[in-house]
């Protein structure tokens, strides 16, 4: 189970990078996600502000239209950056192999941000709505989507 949660968290910031490791960090500082070693770093105080702070930016940055696509160089090498780390914090988190969950976090957000990309630009052609409707829908998933994982460990 735990390892599937850490391909999931990948998968989810494969659709917005910085909202589930700002989830795992809360979690690591509520005491619901155990971190062993330097890895409870996740949990302090500045792993919370700041994580909070760039996902805050991010849900609000990402409705704009001059933002690169999740799938260009940058975009995508940050998702596989926090999907290896939250994966490994998953997987720590459920004594699990960190080196495993890291991969899976890895493969997870890769997965997570070409399917994301397709899926909200066919929902918005179907749709025929502006973007940033979608784009909330799809905060709104990740949102309880973390919440959603995060709680699995409390």
């Amino acid at each position: 189970m735990t390892l599937s949660l850490a391909f999931l968290i990948g998968f989810l910031i494969g659709l917005r990078s910085l909202t589930p490791p700002a989830a795992v960090a809360w979690a690591a500082h509520l005491g619901w996600l155990r971190l062993p070693g330097a890895l409870a770093l996740m949990g302090s105080v500045y792993s919370v502000g700041i994580f909070t702070v760039l996902a805050l930016g991010e849900l609000a940055a990402d409705k704009w239209a001059k933002i690169p696509a999740r799938t260009s160089a940058m975009p995508l090498v940050a998702r596989i950056l926090m999907g290896g780390l939250t994966g490994t914090c998953v997987a720590a988190g459920g004594a699990e192999s960190t080196l495993i969950g890291a991969a899976l976090g890895t493969v997870g957000g890769v997965a997570g941000a070409f399917a994301g990309f397709r899926a909200r630009r066919r929902v918005v052609q179907a749709l025929g709505v502006p973007d940033w409707y979608v784009a909330v829908l799809e905060d709104l998933v990740v949102i309880a989507g973390c919440l959603w994982m995060v709680s699995r460990f409390s």
